[in-house]
């Protein structure tokens, strides 16, 4: 399969480069933000590509990720190292071993484990199976959260996250 070397939007392009330094890191959306000090929903819009973002808000990231803000320019095809369905070619034997733990997912979201590293490079069919039940359980419960969020409990779940986030954030 060859290489596409048309050009990328910007806003693909930081997205692409954000996940690719975070799969590298091995690093959280909830790291990233802890580290940049970027909003969550920001840096989401980041990671979807949906916005563009300030250059003061590229500086925090690259700071919150120890890189030059050049790292978020790098063309895709001169890092050499982005994990990309080329390169991590076992998720699709993961998919066709286990497709049902796959159902509804979105391209974003094969896109996001194609760019998850194991140990030592790619993943394995373990590993993979492994992360994709995670972001299931992510996902779901993202979903009941949101549910909930339309609630007449809302005011509790909010308290809750902002007990728990305090918790996670502050440190000692």
């Amino acid at each position: 399969m060859a290489r596409e070397t048309r050009e990328i939007e910007p806003e693909r392009l930081y997205s692409k480069n954000l996940r690719r330094l975070m799969a590298k890191l091995d690093m959280t959306l909830q790291d990233v933000v802890d580290a940049s000090g970027v909003d969550a929903r920001t840096l989401g819009s980041l990671l979807r590509g949906t916005t563009k973002p300030h250059a003061r808000t590229l500086k925090k990231l690259a700071d919150g990720l120890g890189v030059g803000s050049d790292e978020l320019f790098q063309s895709l095809f001169s890092v050499g190292a982005a994990f990309d369905r080329d390169t991590n070619p076992v998720v699709a034997e993961a998919v066709d071993s286990s497709p049902s733990i796959f159902n509804q997912w979105s391209q974003e979201d094969f896109d996001e484990l194609y760019s998850r590293v194991g140990i030592g490079g790619g993943l394995t069919i373990d590993g993979t199976i492994e992360a994709a039940n995670r972001m299931n359980e992510k996902r779901e419960l993202l979903r009941q959260a949101a549910l909930v969020l339309e609630s007449s409990e809302q005011d509790v779940l909010r308290e809750l996250i902002q007990i728990l986030y305090r918790k996670v954030t502050v440190s000692e």
